[in-house]
């Protein structure tokens, strides 16, 4: 017995020393924690203006409980439907765009020879993801704007202008285009990252075999990244309702309105230009709650068909 006391105390007594040599990286994540909780825990409160009649005078505690009938509002709103199916197809759209290209200029990137140039290209690249959409998007309305420089030089060459941004046809493809254009740059990096971890001796053992470079992508480069490849579509399901805020408020107009609007734009019109809080609040929660369950059945499926753990 004194035995296994003595061994628990020993346990306790290790146990105190890490946390006591520990402690100062612990230390270390607490500014991080508390503007975790300060600003992404603590407005979680405002979610049951969604269930009141909310006015702004009077408080969380005075508004009146209706339930579910800002829901029910929403639901019935007659451009709800076309709200909810352009935000899920420019996401779908994104989601599918930003696994393909980057992996294929990661493919490229991967055969180059050349260093100088490889890291050249790839500063360009990158560069557009640190700049914000105000910045961009004034870049892109003076490249695709009816008057912009690229209808500009359609016109001297006598050809036809073409209505990028104000027609319902090409708005989607617009949105789309532009945010691969941003972003493509930094997915790209992840993948050449996920390259690194290749063993070199599997190209070599394929080499002997006879295997040409599209063989050896197809049966080593690829599903060498294939953890990494499910990672980032399992993360990007979550997006589903996230077609872009910025981007789309930025670049949309009233002539778009049919094909531009998304969940995010819809709430901000609700909520900061028509004060329907409650109703706005009502919109958002159901968009968290639908993206907690792709991204919670995407972990599920990755987790099973994949073998994909992120702990």
């Amino acid at each position: 017995m004194k035995n296994v006391s003595a061994t628990a105390s020993q346990q306790r007594t290790l146990r105190w020393h890490k946390f006591l040599r520990e402690l100062p990286l612990h230390l270390y994540l607490l500014p991080a924690i508390i503007l975790v909780i300060t600003f992404c825990y603590v407005p979680m409160m405002g979610v049951v203006i969604a269930f009141q009649n909310f006015k702004v005078f009077k408080g969380w505690f005075a508004a009146p409980w209706v339930g579910l009938a800002n829901f029910r509002y929403v639901i019935h709103l007659p451009n709800f439907s076309q709200v909810l199916y352009n935000t899920v197809f420019i996401s779908f759209l994104k989601i599918v765009c930003s696994l393909v290209v980057p992996i294929v200029v990661a493919l490229m990137f991967n055969e180059m020879q050349s260093t100088g140039l490889k890291r050249t290209l790839q500063t360009v690249m990158y560069l557009p993801y640190f700049m914000s959409w105000i910045i961009l998007g004034g870049i892109i309305k003076d490249l695709l704007d009816t008057n912009g420089l690229i209808n500009n030089v359609l016109a001297s060459l006598g050809l036809q202008k073409v209505n990028l941004l104000t027609s319902n046809d090409s708005f989607r493809s617009v949105l789309v285009v532009t945010d691969i254009w941003k972003t493509f740059g930094y997915n790209t990096i992840i993948y050449l990252a996920a390259l690194t971890g290749i063993d070199p001796s599997l190209y070599e053992a394929t080499m002997i075999d006879g295997a040409n470079r599209w063989q050896q992508t197809w049966h080593i480069t690829l599903p060498g990244m294939r953890s990494v490849i499910v990672m980032m579509a399992t993360l990007s399901l979550g997006n589903i309702l996230n077609a872009g805020f910025e981007q789309v408020l930025v670049l949309y107009n009233d002539l778009v309105m049919e094909s531009g609007d998304i969940i995010d734009t819809f709430v901000y019109r609700l909520g900061l230009e028509q004060g329907k809080y409650s109703v706005s609040t009502a919109v958002g929660l159901f968009k968290s709650a639908v993206s907690l369950v792709l991204i919670s059945t995407a972990y599920y499926l990755a987790n099973r068909f994949a073998d994909y753990r992120i702990f």
